[in-house]
């Protein structure tokens, strides 16, 4: 039985669309769309409906979906032994990372993986965007969890899409709106993020034809919002970078909304190895787990 097919009944139905759920499986939505009525041909009964609200189970998928989920995982742990069982010598993964994902998502998605892969080491280095894409060139890690830049000679799988948010000195009487327009950047001083954080906000300014008083910083994440606070300009950051420091800001949705697209780069995904590959895995699964409704929200180090 094609477990393929079930994981991507699982994934419509979760993402609650076809073009969503093609986007996270990296299929085009004809190629999904395909799929699925092969699978329901195979089985003999309809398990999906599509109407204006989406995509959800028939009555006959409703009764299929514990015994698919329990295929899943069964098929997962069948993967980790295969993988195990072809690894002929101890594995380490080297992997590089943004500081918010390194602080947030990392030690959530090891911890998972290490808990079925005990004798695989993760290493870990934090570094800015173009570092990550040049270590990945160099092959000196395997997977750079970073966000998308289009650049060419990489494969991508995206994560999630993270919220750009404005951040505001904390008595700014601008503070008492539900968005922060684009437009109330223009000539304001504004304190620019370093490590290519630039890639990520610049084409907003460039589409909305706005030009800031742009202060170029050399600094973490954790300095310009103290530079912020103390009213020393504006500045825009992300809604992960942002989770446990909104404190002594303001920090509101930007309008029109604006993300970054956070994901993990490879250099090819047809030559990265299993391990790596389960990784990868692991992280979807974490990552949604974590940004679910449901969910609980430069060194170098080795776990």
């Amino acid at each position: 039985m094609d477990t393929k097919k079930w994981e991507a009944l699982l994934t419509a139905v979760e993402a609650g669309s076809f073009t969503k759920a093609a986007e996270r499986l990296g299929y085009t939505q004809s190629g999904l769309t395909h799929m699925m009525h092969a699978l329901e041909k195979e089985v003999g009964l309809s398990l999906l409906l599509r109407d204006r609200y989406g995509v959800r189970l028939t009555t006959a998928g409703e009764r299929l979906l514990p015994a698919v989920r329990d295929l899943q995982q069964a098929a997962k742990r069948l993967e980790n032994q295969i993988a195990l069982v072809g690894s002929t010598k101890k594995e380490n993964i080297r992997v590089a990372a943004y500081s918010s994902i390194c602080m947030h998502w990392l030690p959530s998605i090891v911890s998972k993986f290490r808990r079925d892969y005990p004798d695989i080491s993760v290493d870990i280095r934090m570094g800015n965007v173009d570092e990550m894409y040049t270590w990945l060139q160099e092959d000196k890690v395997d997977l750079s969890f970073v966000s998308n830049q289009r650049r060419e000679g990489f494969d991508w799988i995206p994560l999630w899409d993270d919220p750009l948010l404005a951040i505001l000195p904390p008595n700014d009487p601008m503070g008492g709106l539900n968005a922060f327009p684009v437009s109330e950047f223009e000539g304001r001083e504004f304190l620019m993020p370093s490590l290519g954080f630039d890639y990520d906000i610049l084409p907003i300014f460039h589409r909305a034809g706005v030009a800031p008083d742009i202060r170029d910083t050399s600094v973490d994440d954790a300095t310009v919002i103290s530079m912020v606070e103390l009213g020393l300009g504006y500045s825009i950051l992300s809604d992960l970078i942002l989770q446990g420091r909104r404190d002594n800001i303001i920090a509101l949705p930007l309008s029109p909304c604006s993300s970054r697209s956070l994901g993990i780069a490879v250099h090819s995904l047809r030559q990265t190895t299993p391990i790596p590959l389960r990784l990868i895995d692991y992280s979807k699964e974490v990552v949604g787990d974590l940004h679910s409704p449901l969910g609980t929200g430069a060194a170098h180090s080795k776990f």
